[in-house]
């Protein structure tokens, strides 16, 4: 059985040969909570004719929970955009610099 840190640097490899500075990531918002304070996210980014899906892996690396029952990632807060937040945040950890990827919603 993997341990959780195991788990996450397999993600961070895995998206870093996935994914290249530059990149568009695109964020859909699946669901925002009835206080308002927080949302689930899907993120995606295209390959060559395919549209590929990250957010499991995304929600490893950022430690972040994913909603079972939305199948998407939770982002938590209020008075933000919390998909360029969540763009920035893989971004820092993948790269180095929040803005080596990119950010545009669905």
């Amino acid at each position: 059985m993997k341990t959780k840190s195991a788990e996450r640097e397999e993600a961070i490899a895995c998206l870093k040969a996935q994914l290249r500075p530059g990149l568009i990531l695109y964020t859909c918002l699946r669901r925002v909570s009835s206080t308002g304070m927080s949302r689930t996210l899907d993120l995606y980014y295209v390959s060559g004719e395919e549209i590929l899906r990250i957010t499991w892996s995304a929600a490893i690396v950022l430690e972040w929970t994913y909603d079972r029952r939305t199948e998407a990632l939770r982002v938590s807060g209020c008075g933000l955009d919390v998909g360029y937040h969540t763009v920035a945040s893989l971004s820092r950890i993948l790269f180095g610099d929040e803005r080596a990827l990119r950010h545009r919603w669905l």
